[in-house]
């Protein structure tokens, strides 16, 4: 695993900075292209449709009714790394539509920008009374409740004191409370593991070059580019570490694992770039999404994404699903 850099110091202190000043101004941070939505509707969605959900939002609320339901009255849920809020928001709006009316989501975040963001919106979507907010770093978080479930949304992947974090959100879970996650797990910094790049490269050689125009670094890159994101900021800092420090502490009820060689074809760097009404462009990312599952099926290749419910060790599911087969232990790439 990775070395663990502490919560402080001039390291830290200057990743957070930058952090910080990379999210200030961010109002959309879940936008993807065209090409991604193509995608996983196509191929991932299916799984989340055998777990009675179609989107991770929709999937949020459905564990949280599951959770709520062993919670009695008025359940407290958590979402840690909450930015925006605005996912937050819909999934309170969504649970008032589903029937449920006394509950609390704490909405934890250090960015205070982003949490007024969330207030307001809160505010103009009509959940304000449901929905609080608590700003405060993940990193040195001590759980002031015990919550029903916490959820974390593409937030673990920022996370330097995983086993900290880890360790807190066990201890904060009622008996049988659900941890519910949708994130990144491939290498830190979102870079390709080596078997992964070796694809990546012989596909890049294929596209024509206007394929090859990163639209985040506003660059062409001719020969793709294995960018380290974690280089400055907190950007993928531990994400190969996040699946290999679950597994011993939660109990997996829900794992839906997905992605590799596919990513940058569908990411926001280069996803723009694919047309979803050009047959030739649909068939690479097909193609691309077979080598994918191929890698995954013969071990060759291992997921950089998950999403996942999870309780303590002690509450397990009777009947667990993971998508395909592929369970938590043979998604950790060994190193």
């Amino acid at each position: 695993m990775a070395k663990l850099r502490p919560a402080g110091g001039d390291d830290y202190e200057s990743r957070m900075s930058q952090e910080l000043a990379n999210f200030n101004d961010a109002v959309n941070v879940h936008d993807l292209p065209d090409i991604f939505h193509y995608w996983s509707n196509r191929y991932i969605r299916p799984w989340f449709e055998n777990v009675g959900t179609t989107h991770p939002e929709d999937f949020f609320a459905r564990f949280l009714i599951e959770a709520a339901k062993d919670a009695g009255n008025a359940p407290r849920f958590l979402s840690i790394g909450s930015g925006n809020c605005d996912a937050e928001v819909a999934v309170a709006r969504d649970l008032r539509q589903r029937g449920l009316q006394d509950f609390t989501l704490e909405c934890l975040d250090i960015n205070t920008t982003m949490l007024e963001r969330g207030a307001r919106l809160a505010e103009q979507e009509g959940v304000a009374d449901c929905v609080a907010f608590q700003r405060a770093d993940f990193n040195n978080w001590q759980p002031p409740h015990q919550y029903d479930a916490i959820v974390a949304n593409q937030c673990l992947h920022h996370v330097t004191n995983l086993e900290g974090l880890f360790d807190s959100i066990q201890s904060a879970l009622t008996e049988r409370g659900l941890f519910i996650t949708s994130d990144m797990i491939g290498r830190n910094g979102h870079m390709r593991w080596p078997e992964a790049l070796k694809v990546v490269n012989q596909l890049w050689e294929e596209l024509p070059e206007r394929y090859r125009y990163n639209h985040q670094q506003k660059r062409l890159e001719k020969k793709f580019i294995n960018h380290d994101c974690s280089t400055g900021s907190f950007e993928g800092i531990r994400a190969q570490d996040i699946l290999p420090l679950l597994i011993p502490r939660f109990s997996f009820h829900v794992f839906i694992a997905f992605g590799n060689v596919i990513d940058p074809f569908v990411d926001r760097g280069f996803g723009h770039n694919f047309d979803p009404n050009n047959p030739d462009d649909l068939a690479f990312i097909d193609r691309v999404h077979e080598i994918d599952e191929s890698g995954f099926a013969d071990g060759s290749l291992k997921p950089t994404h998950m999403i996942a419910v999870m309780a303590r060790p002690e509450f397990r599911a009777e009947q667990p699903y993971f998508a395909r087969g592929l369970s938590p232990e043979q998604a950790v790439r060994p190193t």
